[in-house]
């Protein structure tokens, strides 16, 4: 349920409110954009009286939500989210970021050879796998604590945010420094993880699995809002479909749909989506053109060798590149 208040409505007055919502067992939260304010309500609200609220004269309307997801929906915070991982560095509300890196972190000098690359071009935050869920037990896996360590050594020494991939809740600890953790496709949908993380305040960038619709991924960014944490960047990395000639087939339509049905940030991932080097650049300037939030693009220094991933890996020449395109297409769409 959604109560929005008349404008100017006194604090007092509306503490009240809220006190009274909450006295029947339901949990609110408090939106309070530029021009109105608003209650959401989670829980069970079939006991509350919306006649009797709508009769308030400090109440605009009263509307109930019919979507499963609550916290994530746009009814219930009307304003774009802005999440904020580094000074001068945040997602949403007209702010694009660009996340680069390679595919899996390998030694100390690739991974400050390429945070250098990608920041002289424009990136914001560092990517690089410490862990790497890998279809075949044979293919390199990442080098774990190692990996989380070369990582917060580069950030040191770049001052770029960092972002990597989590895959089981017993490595939480090792993640205390990381900037914004990634969840990826394949854990999408392990609920215990996402609950684990909705304990947390930090930064939670979640991918859209492999087979599941947006109404499902909504619904694990509510497993994560519920737990309390609402800072969750939404992302958009490909569904696997009967093409071959791609990795994945990228459904930029999903950063639309999103944008009307949720407040939270959108990011693509035009490098998993694809799977070829080659397609990144005209689906970046797509992704840009449709209104998403920011880009994430495997950067490696030498992607012949690289060891995940590398032939859908750009080189620091070819995202310079792509960075440069993508900022033309964001001003001409500000009409600069």
């Amino acid at each position: 349920m959604i109560i929005a208040l008349r404008k100017e409505t006194p604090r007092e007055e509306r503490e009240r409110l809220i006190n009274w919502l909450e006295s029947y067992g339901v949990r609110t939260h408090l939106s309070e954009g530029e021009y109105q304010t608003i209650i959401g309500l989670v829980g069970d609200t079939t006991r509350i009286d919306t006649d009797l609220i709508s009769g308030l004269d400090i109440v605009e309307s009263v509307t109930r939500i019919s979507e499963p997801f609550k916290k994530a929906n746009r009814k219930f915070h009307p304003d774009d989210t802005v999440i904020s991982v580094a000074e001068g560095t945040a997602f949403g509300g007209g702010q694009f970021q660009f996340i680069a890196g390679p595919c899996s972190v390998e030694s100390e000098d690739q991974m400050e050879t390429v945070a250098e690359a990608v920041k002289k071009s424009g990136a914001g935050i560092l990517r690089g796998g410490a862990f790497k869920p890998r279809t075949s037990p044979y293919d390199f896996q990442g080098l774990h604590e190692e990996g989380i360590r070369i990582l917060l050594e580069t950030k040191r020494r770049t001052g770029l945010p960092i972002i990597t991939e989590i895959m089981d809740i017993g490595h939480l600890p090792l993640f205390e420094n990381v900037d914004i953790i990634q969840v990826g496709a394949r854990n999408m949908q392990n609920f215990e993880l996402l609950k684990e993380l909705g304990r947390i305040d930090k930064p939670i960038l979640l991918k859209r699995g492999l087979a599941n619709n947006i109404k499902e991924l909504l619904m694990s960014a509510e497993y994560i809002m519920a737990g309390g944490n609402e800072r969750v960047i939404l992302c958009e990395r490909g569904v696997r479909t009967f093409e071959t000639y791609t990795r994945n087939t990228l459904d930029l339509s999903a950063v639309a749909v999103l944008h009307e049905l949720s407040h939270l940030p959108v990011v693509v991932d035009p490098s998993h989506a694809t799977g070829h080097a080659r397609y990144v650049r005209p689906m970046a300037l797509a992704a840009a053109a449709c209104g998403a939030d920011g880009l994430m693009i495997e950067v490696h220094n030498d992607p012949p060798h690289a060891l995940c991933d590398g032939p859908q890996s750009l080189t620091p020449e070819q995202f310079d590149d792509v960075a440069r395109s993508v900022r033309k297409v964001l001003a001409a769409l500000k009409g600069d």
